[in-house]
């Protein structure tokens, strides 16, 4: 039952996609149909002659088969091309419903979800859904078109032996709905393991140095062997519920075949007419009925991606947005006040803060200093609605943040971490994340006040060079100054910078610090660090300590 909840839901995200879905149904319920006019014309032609013992009787039925010998062929490609549409376009609006999801429960990053097993779920959890259309739904109503159309033929020219034979063909109908329960344990643990083998293949692969370092490429190796294995054990389960279904489908076609020939030894010569014809429609339903025991194991495959993709989509958000009862308006103001702030991670961990106050008015440079550990990078996370305090206020302009949505407050603050990504994109692409509009000038102006304008003039393609993945096509420091050329790009008026320095050589640091003095223009600033190297010019320094911001000896 919890698996048919979870795949009438995804039907329910397919909702606009309704017409094309519908299409590739009808397109494929007419090629099967076309499939059993043509053997239920050939087994007519040949009754008719074997009624009068020659050709000629039959020739009316066997001339119609001409215009479908050419008919069917197009209908099978319509259905290809319309169902194999209809399915892009639904797994393509399920993946950017996902990816939503994703954005709102995992701002901070996957915490402790491994990023290759979001992967999979992102990627081929997703794919196995095209099972639920594809391989499960659009056979099964093509079956059941060419399985009414037998019965609906055969009662015409014999109640009895349409009984007969469309009984075990209506069972195999069934075969979908009682193998996928079967399958269903299988599918989960494929499903499972096939997201675990894509964590043990990912992580060393994003950590391979260290590996290496480490002399750890036959431990890495073997978790990734023995995932691998795990998907194999259950790849082969899954099979076996596939497998056992075919061969009931094959024993109930068999049934009908024998049963028509039953009859026509039970009713004598005067049946062989109607006998031929349903040998012959057997023989077209068995076309259409071969698809349905994969059917029943794609639809267990299916309802296991569909669970993986709601539990994930489905967790809590961290920071939900207020009611809109209670929104306020974004504050015309971007002073920012925080006052009596505690917070923890986790409810059986210490407090990170615990009555923490901090003023920053319009216009300030705080520079905020601490040890790892002492909640930096925690007061971003506080003043970007990525996590909230379990005791006090902070405000923006006056605006308490819990009556603030995350865009209205995202849209004032902007942040540039130490793990500001450059993405395998041009760089006028990962300038634009900050202002998806902005015109050519705008990304030109940024990036002079950058200071790295000249060195993007001097690449081949400009603002279309692209920067490799995280940003490798760059040093680290001209990487650093495209992110600030970035998130000065934004709208916002108060930028944080979170160790915006770390990794880089103590040159590159002094410079990309004195950028920033004239780069900030009038714009309110957080500078996080764990040290001041004297070119920073804050107008007020506080120091993280015991919990508290204290003023900090200039």
């Amino acid at each position: 039952m919890r698996a048919a909840r979870d795949l009438l839901r995804i039907l329910g995200l397919w909702r606009s996609r309704a017409g094309w879905l519908v299409f590739g149904v009808l397109a494929a319920c007419a090629s099967a149909l076309a499939g059993l006019a043509l053997l239920a014309l050939a087994g007519a032609g040949v009754s008719s002659g074997l009624a009068t013992g020659t050709l000629a009787a039959g020739m009316g039925s066997l001339l119609l088969l001409r215009p479908l010998i050419l008919v069917r062929p197009l209908l099978r490609w319509g259905e290809r091309m319309a169902t194999h549409e209809a399915t892009f376009r639904a797994l393509a609006d399920t993946r950017s419903w996902f990816f939503r999801r994703l954005a709102g429960r995992l701002s901070a990053g996957p915490g402790l979800t491994r990023s290759g097993d979001l992967l999979g779920r992102l990627v081929t959890d997703v794919e196995a859904l095209d099972g639920l259309y594809l391989r499960a739904l659009v056979p099964m109503a093509a079956a059941a078109s060419v399985v009414l159309a037998v019965a609906v033929i055969l009662g015409r020219l014999s109640p009895g032996l349409a009984a007969i034979v469309a009984l075990p063909l209506a069972l195999a109908l069934l075969l979908p709905v009682l193998v996928a329960p079967v399958a269903a344990r299988a599918a989960a643990g494929l499903a499972a393991s096939t997201g675990g083998l894509r964590a043990e293949a990912t992580e060393p692969l994003t950590a391979m140095e260290d590996i290496l370092a480490a002399n750890a490429e036959g431990r890495a190796l073997a978790g990734v062997e023995g995932a691998a294995a795990g998907m194999d054990a259950a790849r082969r389960r899954v099979t076996r519920a596939g497998s056992l279904g075919a061969a009931a489908g094959t024993l109930l076609t068999q049934a009908a075949l024998l049963g028509a020939l039953a009859w026509g030894l039970l009713e004598g010569g005067a049946s062989a007419g109607p006998v031929v014809v349903a040998l012959f429609l057997v023989l077209a339903a068995t076309d259409a009925l071969g698809a349905l025991p994969r059917a029943g194991a794609a639809l267990a495959l299916a309802g296991a991606g569909a669970r993986r993709l709601l539990e994930t989509a489905d967790a809590p958000v961290p920071v939900p947005d207020p009611p809109a009862s209670v929104i306020s308006a974004t504050p015309a103001g971007h002073a920012i006040t925080i006052r009596d702030l505690r917070f923890t991670w986790a409810p059986d961990r210490a407090p990170v803060f615990e009555g923490l106050s901090l003023d920053l008015p319009e216009g300030a440079r705080i520079a905020l200093l601490g040890p790892s550990g002492s909640g930096k990078s925690t007061l971003a996370a506080l003043l970007l609605k990525l996590a909230a305090p379990q005791v006090g206020t902070i405000t923006l302009g006056g605006a308490d943040y819990a009556t603030l949505s995350a865009d209205a407050v995202r849209t004032r603050i902007a942040c540039l971490t130490q793990e500001a990504t450059l993405f395998d994109d041009s760089i006028a692409a990962n300038l634009r994340l900050a202002a998806p509009d902005a015109p050519e000038a705008d990304l030109w102006a940024a990036l002079e006040k950058a200071r790295v304008a000249e060195l993007v003039r001097a690449l081949p393609e400009g603002l279309e060079t692209r920067c490799g993945e995280a940003g490798a096509r760059f040093s680290g420091g001209q990487a650093r100054r495209i992110a600030l050329a970035r998130a000065l790009l934004s709208p916002a008026s108060v930028i944080i910078l979170d160790e915006p320095t770390a990794g880089l050589d103590a040159a590159t640091e002094r410079a990309f610090l004195e950028t920033l003095d004239t780069a900030l223009g009038g714009r309110s600033a957080i500078l996080i660090t764990h040290r001041l190297i004297g070119v920073e010019r804050p107008t007020r320094i506080l120091r993280l300590a015991g919990r508290q911001a204290l003023p900090a000896m200039a």
